[in-house]
């Protein structure tokens, strides 16, 4: 061979080579570092081409190496990617690849996440989880679907507009009801004076309801209906409940006082007192022993109304305190009262059953509600 021939091979083979360099350091392929091989799986790759870039953290590591349809319709599409063995330990078995675009039209490039730090290493020739990649065209149509929603809000605010000024304009005018009011002074007038009757007519009503209180006061100091409220053994029924407590207390009383209400009172349905000093013997132990709380429980028989009932049973609890509580000398805020109405076995002839219950020291009143049948 001559040594021009021998010179233009040179030139050939050297060409051949450079330009076999220039495609090879275009495609990334690591050929003088070590790597090794990851796969993942996408529905759609969204026009991601081999020698795209792969990227950790948003820094280039890699390479797609081949991108590979499926063999049936079902599967998806594969991704293998060449990765430089340097950030192996980085990317983990929970790690996540997707598909990302360069601004708005820029290239494709497949973006990985880190892994946990716990997470396993994957191995070469492993296989990573994906998440679906964005696609611009299903953007560009969402935003083509707000902007069509926008015009028509704005097509109904340009309507409202035009009604209200309608109707601004008609009341303006003095049309409608409201118009008239407005603009007609002699309806106005007669608006505000109808007014002022209901008025004054709720100021008189007010006012007879506080006459018609005071009326019931002076009622009861009457001399000759005094007898009408004595009767009942009280005259506020709000005085009923000063004392009253929801259940009984907690544990067994220290000591137990039962009397029958013919004992105590008038009449079977009167909390008017007699012969109280039946209850000397429980006002006296109260007054000698210490005690935590001493509780006050009256019932009646089953029949009659319920109701009335349970205000009697209150009423004559709220008698028996009293005189308890004005003849012998003892805490009386630990004294309570418990009217609890009808109550089963404790009839006595229709009169019912009062009991004064005392507990031990440091016992305390329940603050829940619990039935009396329940404690006892």
């Amino acid at each position: 061979m001559s040594r021009a021939a021998r010179l233009g091979a040179f030139f050939i083979a050297a060409l051949t080579i450079l330009v076999s360099g220039i495609f090879i350091i275009g495609g990334k392929q690591y050929l003088f570092s070590p790597t090794y091989r990851l796969s993942t799986h996408f529905s759609n790759v969204v026009g991601l081409d081999p020698g795209a870039d792969v990227r950790i953290g948003g820094v280039h590591a890699g390479s797609v190496r081949s991108v590979e349809l499926p063999s049936k319709p079902t599967d998806k599409i594969t991704v293998w990617m060449d990765l430089d063995r340097s950030n192996q330990n980085i990317i983990k078995q929970d790690s996540l690849a997707t598909i990302e675009t360069e601004g708005l039209l820029g290239n494709e490039y497949v973006a990985i996440s880190f892994g946990s730090a716990g997470g396993s290493n994957v191995a070469d020739g492993g296989t990573i989880g994906s998440l679906p990649p964005l696609e611009m065209a299903a953007l560009f149509k969402k935003a083509d679907l707000i902007l069509d929603s926008s015009q028509a809000a704005l097509s109904n605010v340009t309507v409202v507009t035009a009604n209200l000024s309608s109707i601004s304009s008609k009341i303006n005018q003095g049309q409608g009801t409201i118009g008239a009011l407005i603009n007609d002074k002699k309806i106005y007038s007669q608006l505000d004076q109808t007014t002022a009757g209901l008025r004054d007519t709720v100021i008189k009503a007010q006012a007879g309801v506080g006459d018609f209180q005071e009326n019931m006061e002076a009622l009861k100091s009457n001399f000759l209906l005094r007898g009408y409220f004595k009767n009942r053994g009280y005259d506020n029924s709000a005085d009923l409940l000063k004392n009253q407590i929801a259940t009984l207390p907690e544990g067994e009383p220290l000591k137990t006082f039962t009397f029958d209400s013919k004992q105590l009172f008038d009449k079977v349905d009167s909390a008017k007192p007699k012969n109280q000093k039946s209850l000397r013997a429980a006002g006296q132990f109260l007054a000698d022993n210490e005690f935590g709380v001493a509780v006050i429980v009256v019932s009646t028989g089953t029949a009659g109304d319920m109701q009335k009932d349970l205000t009697l049973t209150q009423a004559r609890a709220m008698v028996v305190r009293t005189y308890l509580v004005d003849n012998f000398g003892f805490d009386d805020t630990e004294v309570k009262t418990l009217g609890v109405g009808k109550k089963l076995g404790d009839d006595a002839g229709g009169w019912g059953k009062v009991e004064i219950l005392v507990y031990p020291p440091e016992t305390t009143v329940p603050s829940g509600p619990q039935s009396v049948t329940e404690r006892r």
